[in-house]
């Protein structure tokens, strides 16, 4: 029998214990950005150490950083064989809101051979699958066929804060060949793909303060700058009427995507009516010069996350509310460096602060974008192992969303970062109803197995 033979064995008998081991894993409500969760947050990370050392890693380790724990270990077994970092996280976004969940987030059930939790898919469901990949090389082989480390965080979810320190006081810990991140999705349902660039982010709030505390609109209507009324039109001032960002000097680092790009992002299927359709809008929106596949992958984006203030409840309250107050996300590309997209925001918003009240600004999220060379061996590698799985060469696209380490570890240790994800992009990430498609939990393990041979033995493939 080969080896493939076996590893597809092993995992089809202990498909049950895996997936009730992971159903443990989800149960865990390690959401970091809750301090009531801060004891889960070592619980999870206790029960990924206790899993690390049961297949066979050395050296596990929690070790403390500024906020929650990182979960580190190694096995160095295979001497002149490559060093593989594998990076992933054990947070958790929060649940809200609640009541839109058909079964509790923290209580894991399967149904029509998906798993339904928080952090099904993002991080804990793929940071599972590394581990059980070991096992069964451990298993099936003896060994593993290059030497392999772990460095797994607990506050990916919250932009990272303590990774780059971290990175920076263990970097002789830390060194390795490539950076492996199973953190992103396929393409869609049988079609794996490769993503190659990420964006970075920046993220601030805002409290505005008109009088001293709520005033009876009666009395005093026509009187003063309603506060929800100001902010609502200072976020207006921060965009034209296309959407394009209207921060002065807001897009002067972006470097234009080349024709080669372009000609890859036209490459992979795209249907903007079906899109329409399954995101439930009467049209798309955005800068009317690019396409919304560039918009996406290639374009910076600045989004309101969240306003409030005044009376929520049910019913009215008829108030003029003493504050109002919102959140702002930027997503960055090429060039744009956080800190200097955050002063511009900043000194937009006061510079467009209506009369009448007052505004502060507190800085939230800050990561650096990510573009790779996809012509890599490593990722080439990557390329090799789905194709062996699923059957398909994958697609090389870029993706809209953040991982804060991958940024970090390119720049502080200099390691080519393959983005190797297996979830699917409607499996409501961040979102109610969290869930995993399990024949990619399976093809994945039997990927994931793959790719160390590849990255082995590169010559024999």
């Amino acid at each position: 029998m080969s080896i493939s033979e076996q590893l597809h064995r092993y995992f089809a008998d202990n498909r049950e214990r895996h997936l009730q081991e992971l159903s443990d894993f989800l149960t865990i409500p390690s959401v970091s950005s809750l301090s009531e969760h801060k004891q889960d947050m070592v619980k999870a990370a206790e029960w990924l150490a206790n899993q690390l050392k049961t297949v066979g890693m050395n050296n596990v380790a929690i070790m403390p950083t500024g906020g929650h724990p990182v979960v580190y270990a190694e096995w160095l077994g295979a001497p002149g064989k490559p060093t593989m970092l594998i990076y992933g996280h054990y947070d958790v976004q929060p649940v809200d809101p609640l009541n839109l969940w058909e079964t509790p987030p923290f209580e894991p059930q399967i149904r029509e051979n998906k798993i339904y939790a928080r952090g099904a898919v993002d991080d804990k469901g793929q940071v599972f699958m590394h581990v059980k990949a070991i096992e069964a090389l451990m298993h099936c082989l003896g060994a593993l066929p290059v030497n392999v480390k772990l460095i797994i965080e607990g506050e990916e979810e919250i932009g990272s804060p303590n990774i780059d320190p971290f990175v920076e006081a263990n970097q002789e810990l830390l060194a390795a060949d490539l950076l492996l991140v199973s953190d992103t999705s396929l393409f869609a349902p049988g079609q794996p793909a490769i993503c190659y660039g990420l964006k970075g982010l920046c993220g601030l709030q805002v409290d505005m303060r008109g009088p001293r505390s709520d005033l009876h609109s009666g009395m005093y209507g026509g009187t003063i700058h309603n506060p929800l009324h100001a902010m609502a039109r200072l976020l207006a001032s921060l965009f034209e009427d296309d959407g394009k960002i209207a921060v002065e000097g807001f897009y002067d680092a972006v470097r234009p995507i080349s024709d080669a790009e372009k000609a890859e992002f036209a490459r992979v299927p795209y249907d903007e009516e079906a899109l329409r359709e399954a995101l439930g809008v009467p049209c798309l929106f955005g800068e009317s010069d690019f396409t919304q596949r560039e918009r996406n992958w290639s374009r910076p984006t600045l989004d309101i996350n969240g306003m409030w203030g005044g009376f929520q409840g049910e019913g009215t309250k008829t108030v003029i509310p003493a504050e109002a107050h919102a959140k702002i996300t930027c997503r960055l590309v090429n060039n744009q460096e956080p800190e200097e997209i955050l002063s511009l925001v900043e000194k937009h918003l006061h510079k467009h602060t209506p009369p009448g009240v007052t505004i502060s600004i507190t800085p939230i999220d800050k990561a650096r974008p990510y573009v790779a060379e996809i012509d890599h061996p490593a990722i080439q590698a990557a390329a090799r192992a789905y194709e062996s799985t699923y059957g398909d060469t994958p697609y090389y696209i870029r993706g809209g969303g953040s991982i804060p380490v991958v940024e970090t570890f390119d720049r502080i240790l200099e390691l080519p970062v393959v983005l190797m994800g297996f979830g699917l992009p409607g499996e409501n990430v961040h979102a109610p109803n969290e869930h995993f498609h399990l024949e990619n939990f399976d093809a994945g393990l039997r990927t994931i197995c793959c790719y160390y041979g590849e990255i082995a033995s590169p010559s024999q493939s």
